[in-house]
């Protein structure tokens, strides 16, 4: 698996855990929501300030949401 798909799944995984849409992700991020559906079904990655403010939030580290860790 490639790590855009990796994060894509993760990012959703997460999302899930905390029920939140993906509308709400998005308003969390002041980002349009299609940016989380991207992330999710087509593997788009996401800018790297985007990134660690994901695993701020998430609380996980940046390794893990790209994949190169699954600590």
């Amino acid at each position: 698996m490639y790590m855009s798909q990796l994060f894509g799944e993760r990012v959703r995984e997460l999302r899930l855990e905390r029920r939140l849409s993906r509308r709400q992700l998005a308003e969390k991020f002041h980002l349009k929501q299609n940016a989380v559906y991207e992330w999710e079904t087509r593997g788009k990655q996401t800018d790297y300030e985007t990134l660690c403010k994901l695993a701020d939030f998430f609380d996980v580290t940046t390794d893990y949401l790209l994949g190169r860790t699954d600590i």
